[in-house]
């Protein structure tokens, strides 16, 4: 029966693609490349210029934090030149189990997921299915005349806007400039409130909605501000998931999958964990009475993505992954688009999704936004911690993060699942990461 609902579901996605958008298109997918750089290995650090007594401080740090009780557990990788030169575990997983954390263990990567939804709309953006400044009501009508939120009746839930003064386009929503809001976890309190109302859902839910439906839903809430005024953290990539299905033909989660995932080599990501994987993946833990515990939670179904309707897949935060996994997807962007012989994307591409396109008075001061990332500028070089110039980075709301540096060939990956709870160990993993380059 889940399956057959399931299909269904995937029919109503098929049916609802407008042809027009694909029509006269070649199909197209990721091609061969001349360059041919090797995929991920494990490698002895010294062949990659890094100490390895100085990795080892990436131990104190890791274990400290565990025994300190400021994180259950965390998976930490560091990788240089195309080689992975640490990775390794810390820690539980799951404490009230007595499951030991495992490197290969599987976590909600949350808005790591934004990057992954970037490239896959840089794609098709290079086959020539849209512009950057096209306005989304081209291909979703329902963002037509948008309204700029005016007043907000607190009684009864009602709002009144006023017209944007332009519409929303597709580098807009990239670059959180659309001023869409993000639902639960927005600043407004009136936007969290009508995105409730309506019905909104951010990502991790269980329930039987679409992405197309919470889009269409979306469309029709007010903004924040007008299009391109400031920089307000939004669902702009949840709306490029179902623009990627549109354009496409194909569900948002199978073209991840075909086009990114397996030619990639990405075993281990994925919006719903299979059931033969499901014991891999960590439980979000918070801090209670000095003891890490599963805990339920006010706006997302701790369930996600191992239980429920697996319908919803959520291009701004829905997918889990590996550190290993998003290693790889970082090292094809660090390759300028290319891994083991396949091109994903071309290298001026690659740069241009790593190019300043937000004012730095809109986001900075110590780096800029582009169009799927924070980019280290000059300052935040100096700054010292954050990588060199060009670093680009992100991190997710269960407290995942990750940066990769062009300029030395280093990934940092840094893995937890907590909520409610604070500790430094992100800050300071890219001092340790960097303090071992030994050339």
């Amino acid at each position: 029966m889940k399956h057959a609902l399931l299909l269904n579901r995937v029919v109503r996605v098929a049916a609802c693609l407008p042809v027009f958008v694909t029509a006269g298109l070649p199909s197209a997918g990721q091609t061969n490349s001349i360059k041919r750089s090797a995929p991920l290995t494990v490698a002895a650090p010294e062949r990659a210029g890094v100490s390895p007594e100085r990795l080892a401080r990436i131990d104190a740090l890791c274990e400290g934090a565990v025994k300190s009780g400021s994180i259950p557990g965390v998976v930490a990788l560091v990788a240089r030149h195309g080689k992975i030169l640490y990775h390794k575990a810390f820690g539980m997983a799951d404490n009230g189990a007595n499951r030991a954390m495992k490197p290969d263990d599987i976590f909600r990567i949350a808005s790591q997921t934004k990057a992954i939804t970037a490239t896959a709309v840089m794609m098709l953006w290079e086959e020539g299915r849209f512009q950057l400044d096209d306005p989304i009501s081209k291909y979703i009508p329902e963002f037509r005349n948008p309204q700029v939120l005016k007043s907000y009746n607190e009684k009864d839930g009602t709002w009144t806007g006023e017209p944007a003064k332009r519409e929303i386009t597709i580098r807009d929503l990239l670059t959180h400039t659309s001023g869409l809001g993000y639902g639960a976890i927005d600043a407004d309190e009136r936007i969290r409130k009508i995105y409730a109302k309506a019905g909104i859902k951010e990502a991790f839910s269980t329930e039987p909605v679409t992405i197309a439906e919470n889009v269409k839903r979306l469309a029709k809430l007010p903004l924040h501000h007008n299009p391109g005024e400031h920089f307000t953290y939004a669902m702009g990539l949840d709306v490029l998931g179902y623009l990627i299905e549109i354009v496409s033909g194909t569900p948002f989660d199978k073209f991840l999958k075909t086009r990114l995932f397996d030619p990639l080599g990405m075993k281990d990501t994925f919006f719903y964990v299979p059931d033969d994987k499901a014991a891999r993946l960590v439980p979000v833990q918070s801090p209670r009475e000095g003891k890490w515990v599963r805990t339920p939670s006010a706006w997302y179904d701790p369930d996600y993505p191992i239980k429920g309707a697996r319908a919803l897949f959520s291009g701004g935060g829905g997918l889990c992954s590996t550190a290993r996994d998003y290693a790889t997807f970082l090292q094809m962007h660090l390759n300028g688009g290319e891994l083991n012989g396949v091109r994903i994307l071309s290298r001026p591409t690659a740069l241009l999704m790593r190019s300043q396109q937000v004012p730095i008075e809109l986001f900075g001061p110590d780096s800029y936004f582009s169009l799927a990332f924070s980019v280290v500028n000059e300052r935040g070089e100096r700054h010292g911690g954050l990588g060199s110039a060009g670093t680009f980075g992100w991190g997710g709301y269960f407290n995942t993060t990750y940066f990769a540096d062009p300029k030395e060939g280093v990934i940092g990956i840094l893995m937890k699942q907590t909520e409610g709870a604070s500790d430094d160990t992100g800050a300071k993993f890219g001092q340790l990461v960097f303090q071992t380059i030994d050339d």
